[in-house]
Formats: C-alpha cells, sequence, structure tokens
C-alpha cells in the first residue's frame, strides 16, 4: 500500500510540473520575453537562428517613408 501511495505522489508531482511548466511556456510566448532569453543561447548553440531573429527585429524596427504628393512634385 505504501508502495502506491509513494508511485502516486510521484506521478502527481510530475504532472504538476508540468501543467506549470506548460502554463510558463504559453505566458512566455504571450509576452515576447522568450527572444530575449533565447538570444545569447541561440547565439552560441545555432548562429542561424541568431542572425534569422536580428533581421526580422531589424525589419520590424524599420519604417519605410511613404510617399505623399508632395514628394512627386520636388522630384521633377
Amino acid at each position: 500500500m505504501e508502495a502506491v501511495a509513494a508511485l502516486l505522489i510521484v506521478v502527481g508531482s510530475l504532472a504538476v510540473i508540468l501543467v506549470g511548466l506548460t502554463w510558463l511556456a504559453r505566458r512566455v510566448r504571450r509576452s515576447g520575453v522568450g527572444a530575449r532569453l533565447m538570444g545569447p543561447i541561440d547565439e552560441i548553440y545555432n548562429p542561424g537562428a541568431h542572425r534569422a531573429r536580428h533581421e526580422i527585429q531589424v525589419q520590424d524596427e524599420r519604417m519605410e517613408a511613404r510617399a505623399s504628393a508632395d514628394d512627386r512634385l520636388r522630384r521633377d
């Protein structure tokens, strides 16, 4: 009987840990903290992913100026 109780405690603890990690992963994905935390690790172990993430960030920050009607008149 004690072995069954110990097994239930171990399985229950594992289930609680997995549910907690799943919750944490969803929260990190929504908040965007994962990219900042994984940046240095990606830079060391997966440089291609780090370069791609950096390029995407640069493209997001870059704002393209929209041409207005006045710009066409100034060029002519």
